[in-house]
């Protein structure tokens, strides 16, 4: 009798996956889209106090080319907002989104036709960080949260299919208050 027979169904191949995402979530590179108050608070993260690094995400990534994380702290103006997109789009798969701050997840006291009311418009966040602004605390807490998620992603699940409908369903949202007068 081989070992082949002696495994239950399936067990290398969980293995492999949870081998993969345990790897995975240690070597996640953030790029890092700092457009308010919010950015101040993003960059203590990588100060020895708080130490990044220990999660394996001391490498902050200029390029969205080298990157899958994007963090969006701050408020996000309609003239920023195809730029995001454009940064977001450019990242390779697999790829995550934690919007950081409650202007960058809702608009914040900004509810004018000036800010994008929370940057779930525009591309798919996985995680939300209230505050404002938020401590790096609360930060490192998102991203120990966030690495929960890529340790449970499994292979083949097409993010890409996710996010389409996660962009969907965020056209098909009720418009607020503000955009309700520019749609008319």
């Amino acid at each position: 009798m081989g070992i082949e027979e002696k495994l239950p169904a399936g067990f290398m191949l969980t293995s492999v996956e949870v081998l993969a995402g345990y790897m995975r979530q240690f070597s996640v590179w953030p790029a890092t889209f700092g457009l308010a108050c919010c950015a101040i608070e993003m960059m203590a993260v990588g100060t020895p106090d708080y130490d990044i690094a220990r999660f394996g995400m001391e490498r902050f990534s200029a390029t969205p080319r080298q990157a899958d994380l994007m963090i969006v702290a701050g408020r996000v103006s309609q003239k920023m907002a195809p730029v995001v997109r454009q940064v977001y789009d450019q990242m390779p798969e697999p790829k995550w989104v934690i919007s950081m701050g409650v202007c960058a997840s809702s608009g914040g006291m900004f509810n004018n036709y000036a800010i994008v009311q929370g940057v779930d418009h525009i591309i798919p966040v996985d995680i939300y960080l209230p505050g404002c602004p938020p401590r790096p605390q609360m930060l490192e807490h998102a991203i120990l949260e966030l690495h929960k998620q890529i340790r449970s992603t499994k292979f083949g699940v097409n993010r890409k299919e996710a996010a389409k409908a996660a962009e969907a369903a965020a056209l098909a949202a009720t418009p607020t208050h503000a955009m309700k007068g520019l749609l008319a």
